[in-house]
């Protein structure tokens, strides 16, 4: 007879399976097997703490493994959507319009925009708000008119202004002035030509006598501003004239490019002194400066094309020399005027026909640009979109900003040295590669 089957032998603590393998060290458990200890030391915590808050807690129930009692809502009202979600909705939009501002602006936030004026800060004069006001709405423009107009207001200034007590002009003038200078920049950024005059001034304000009365030293201040503007603008203008009209001769096309002072002068004292030659106003929105100069040489007689910058590849071939102005040039020889410029010099150079800059020397600026994005300003958005017939008003053909178009219109650009022929100076006919020899020339600050 065989025997009986042996019967597995268990431990006291139960079948195999149900037994605790034996408790492993940090040291050898696996990476996944670590991790997984400490998720369950983890849940372990929250379930604790969870578990000793109040039931009502709402932190605790998103802790804890429990499910939260659901607390039902009443139904919304019919045709109205939820606030949360309308609130969401219209924060989501004004979020993304923002931010699309927000984008399209940061490239060309450091530009000086154009801007109403801000409140007085300090004692502003009254004619210095005026000129503010001018210079932000653009009733003044071009580089020799907002300087000649800065120190006409500063006489003004300066002549209205009385000297505190204990203390003495020279000391306390510019402390004077200095509220009505950052007046004038908040309007509108200041032009090289304004800051090379407000420096001179700050520099005869400091050298005045302390003996002298008064009366006696605004007198010789006031003095001093008329010796700048009749030396260094009046004068020059005068010389640039004699040495401009050098460069036209009878049966010349001459090209011009929106409108210069200086140039006007050069062009209107040629004709005068009977050479015989036409002019093609070139312009461009939104200033349409040109308006004016062809309407001031049309006036003397002198035969005039009027075109917009877009146009000038049709007539370029025409044209025998290109006469413009600038805001300011450069110590590498680079022009800084008005935007399109560069164009226009670009397709003289490309037709080798000469590209003559008159400009006067207290437009001179030691700084170095190499481009028209690291510094420029913007001019006013609103322009004029002709249609003809003119079937709708004017006021509706105004091109504005909108949520979904941002109008932008640089008011410079710069004109590289390799793409001028000459500058006309007061000092005389420059090339442009030498430009960085005007203050030697005139042997003093500008």
């Amino acid at each position: 007879m065989a025997p009986p089957p042996a019967l597995p032998v268990h431990p006291p603590s139960g079948p195999h399976h149900d037994s605790k393998p034996p408790k492993k060290s940090q040291k050898e458990m696996t990476k996944a097997e670590r991790k997984e200890l400490q998720e369950r030391q983890r849940a372990a915590k929250a379930e604790a703490k969870a578990s000793s808050q109040p039931s009502s807690s709402t932190p605790a129930q998103k802790k804890s493994n429990k499910p939260a009692e659901i607390v039902p809502r009443p139904p919304p009202t019919p045709g109205r959507a939820p606030r949360e979600a309308t609130r969401g909705a219209a924060a989501v939009a004004h979020e993304t319009a923002a931010g699309a501002n927000e984008r399209g602006l940061r490239i060309f936030s450091h530009f000086g925009l154009p801007k109403a004026v801000s409140a007085p800060k300090g004692d502003i004069h009254p004619v210095t708000l005026r000129l503010a006001l001018q210079f932000s709405e653009f009733k003044i423009v071009g580089a020799n008119a907002r300087c000649i107009a800065t120190l006409i207001a500063f006489k003004t200034v300066i002549q209205d202004y009385v000297t505190p007590q204990n203390t003495t002009l020279s000391r306390h003038l510019m402390t004077h002035l200095s509220p009505q200078i950052s007046h004038l920049v908040a309007a509108r950024p200041m032009s090289v030509t304004m800051g090379n005059a407000i420096r001179q001034l700050k520099l005869e304000i400091s050298g005045s006598d302390i003996d002298l009365p008064e009366q006696d030293a605004k007198d010789l201040l006031c003095a001093k501003i008329d010796q700048y503007l009749s030396e260094r603008v009046l004068a020059a203008d005068g010389i640039i004239e004699e040495n401009g009209q050098k460069k036209i001769k009878d049966g010349d096309v001459i090209l011009t490019y929106a409108r210069s002072s200086v140039v006007e002068k050069v062009l209107l004292a040629a004709h005068e002194s009977g050479r015989r030659f036409s002019v093609i106003v070139v312009d461009s929105r939104p200033l349409l400066e040109g308006k004016r100069l062809l309407s001031v040489l049309s006036h003397a007689g002198i035969k005039c094309k009027y075109i917009l910058l877009p146009s000038i590849g049709s007539i370029i071939t025409e044209v025998s020399t290109v006469i413009v102005g600038a805001h300011s040039i450069h110590t590498n020889g680079a022009v800084y005027s008005r935007a399109g410029t560069a164009l226009v010099a670009m397709m003289a150079k490309q037709h080798s026909i000469p590209f003559i800059v008159c400009c006067e020397t207290y437009k001179f600026s030691e700084g170095v640009q190499l481009d028209s994005f690291t510094k420029n300003e913007l001019a006013p958005p609103g322009d004029r979109i002709a249609t003809f017939p003119l079937t709708k008003p004017r006021e509706s053909l105004t091109l504005a900003n909108s949520p979904h178009l941002e109008v932008l219109n640089p008011l410079y650009d710069l004109t590289p040295p390799t793409s001028i022929t000459a500058v006309v100076t007061e000092v005389g006919i420059v090339p442009p590669n030498s430009i960085s020899s005007i203050p030697v020339a005139l042997g003093r600050l500008l």
